[in-house]
């Protein structure tokens, strides 16, 4: 065999095994953006309550194409609900949609919370997030109740009493629920979205699907900062990413 035929059955065994190396390291260990976006793509999402605010949410991301289960303790009657969030969403029990999805998003009455952190609460633990959209308001649940919450820190704090070990990141709070797929992917930039919470890889897959529902999250703060992702506060309503850290600066 001459040199030159040497050298290049050697290149081509270097080649050979260099290709079979990375095709083993692609099929073993997918990284990157790729692997990322194909992890959420195909995260399945429940939503614990499926009233207004829950409907809505649970539509946008069924559209997006996510996996989406609709439970309510009457499920069959979502069925106008279901057939408006298209082929990608269902309805099922409380029971059902935890076991249901690899992410929560809690939707209910705030004084709702204390049972379902009793009877859901260690399933809720082994999620990688629960989204906690969930508000204490005075008209609804009651002006002594709420006082109840604030004088323990708000609802950030409370929420992780209740649902204790659970990776939650409160969101979506401050947004009218009537306006989110009108917001969603605007064309003179996104909608800023305050979020407050205390496990940085549960505020990292939130982050990741806020962006995907085309809105721009903004980190208020740890748990404590909860308090403020209601109704009436300054975070509240429709601002810019950068008029929400600004807002987000001043807050004590």
């Amino acid at each position: 065999m001459t040199k030159a035929s040497s050298f290049s059955a050697s290149r081509r065994t270097f080649m050979d095994i260099l290709a079979s190396g990375l095709a083993l390291a692609s099929l073993s260990a997918p990284t990157g953006a790729f692997a990322q976006a194909s992890r959420l793509s195909s995260m399945k999402i429940a939503t614990i309550g499926a009233g207004r605010e829950g409907g809505a949410l649970g539509t946008l991301y069924a559209k997006l194409g996510h996996p989406v289960m609709f439970s309510s303790r009457h499920p069959e009657e979502l069925k106008d609900l279901v057939a408006a969030a298209g082929p990608m969403a269902r309805a099922g029990t409380t029971a059902e949609a935890v076991a249901f999805g690899d992410v929560i998003f809690l939707v209910v009455p705030y004084t709702a919370v204390e049972q379902i952190g009793k009877d859901f609460g260690a399933a809720l633990a082994a999620k990688p997030l629960v989204l906690d959209v969930s508000n204490p308001i005075p008209g609804r649940d009651g002006q002594d109740f709420v006082n109840q919450v604030n004088s323990q820190g708000g609802a950030g704090v409370v929420s992780a009493k209740l649902l204790k070990g659970a990776k939650i990141v409160r969101a979506f709070n401050a947004l009218n629920y009537a306006t989110l797929d009108k917001l969603a992917h605007q064309q003179s930039g996104p909608i800023g979205v305050p979020i407050a919470g205390d496990d940085p890889k549960a505020i990292d897959l939130a982050n990741r699907l806020i962006r995907e529902a085309g809105f721009e999250p903004v980190l208020i703060g740890d748990s404590a900062k909860g308090k403020y992702l209601v109704p009436g506060t300054p975070v509240a309503g429709q601002h810019s990413p950068d008029e929400l850290r600004r807002i987000a600066a001043t807050l004590g």
